[in-house]
C-alpha cells in the first residue's frame, strides 16, 4: 500500500520546528460533519476532538477557544470569564482572514494573526488529543500539553454538554 502524502500546512511546520510529537492523521471531509464524522472516520471518541473555534469579543478582537467536539461553548459563561459584554463566533470571511485557514480546517497554530487561545481546562486531563493539522480532513494526534506549551492557552471552564 502506497504511503498518503501529509500536508506541510504552516502548523505541521511549526509542530516539526518545535519537535513535537505528534501523528497525522487523513480522513475524508465531510461538508458540515464537525467532529462527529472525524471521530467515527478516526475510530475515537468525539470528546477527545478538539475544535478550533474563532471567536470575538464585543470589541471585535479575535480570540480562539478550544473545546472538545462533543461539547459546546456557553458564550455567556466565555464573556463572563473575559470580563467582556459579549462573544460570539467569528463569520467564515473573518475566520480565514484571521487564521489564514478554511472553516473545517482550522488549526490553532501558526495562524496568520496571534490571538490569544483559550482552552477548555478538562482537555488537559486527557492523555491524547486529536486537534486540527491546517487542512480539511487532516487531524493531528497529540499530547494536550504541546498544545500548552506551545500556544499558553489560558485554561477556562465554559463548556456545555
Amino acid at each position: 500500500m502506497a504511503k498518503t502524502k501529509i500536508p506541510v500546512t504552516p502548523a505541521i511546520r511549526l509542530l516539526k520546528q518545535a519537535r513535537a510529537s505528534f501523528t497525522p492523521h487523513l480522513y475524508d471531509y465531510e461538508e458540515r460533519g464537525g467532529t462527529t464524522v472525524s471521530a467515527r472516520e478516526l475510530n475515537v471518541d468525539e470528546h477527545q476532538i478538539i475544535k478550533t473555534l474563532v471567536m470575538e469579543d464585543d470589541q471585535r478582537k479575535p480570540l480562539i477557544v478550544l473545546m472538545h467536539g462533543d461539547r459546546e461553548v456557553s458564550t455567556k459563561e466565555l464573556a463572563r470569564t473575559l470580563d467582556v459584554k459579549t462573544v460570539s463566533s467569528c463569520n467564515l470571511g473573518t475566520a480565514l482572514k484571521h487564521t489564514g485557514y478554511l472553516v473545517g480546517g482550522t488549526s490553532p497554530f501558526a495562524t496568520r494573526r496571534e490571538m490569544p487561545v483559550y482552552m477548555e481546562r478538562s482537555i488537559q486531563e486527557l492523555t491524547e488529543i486529536y486537534i486540527n493539522g491546517g487542512k480539511r480532513g487532516f487531524l493531528v494526534c497529540l499530547a494536550p500539553q504541546v498544545v500548552i506549551d506551545l500556544l499558553s492557552p489560558v485554561l477556562v471552564k465554559v463548556g456545555i454538554n
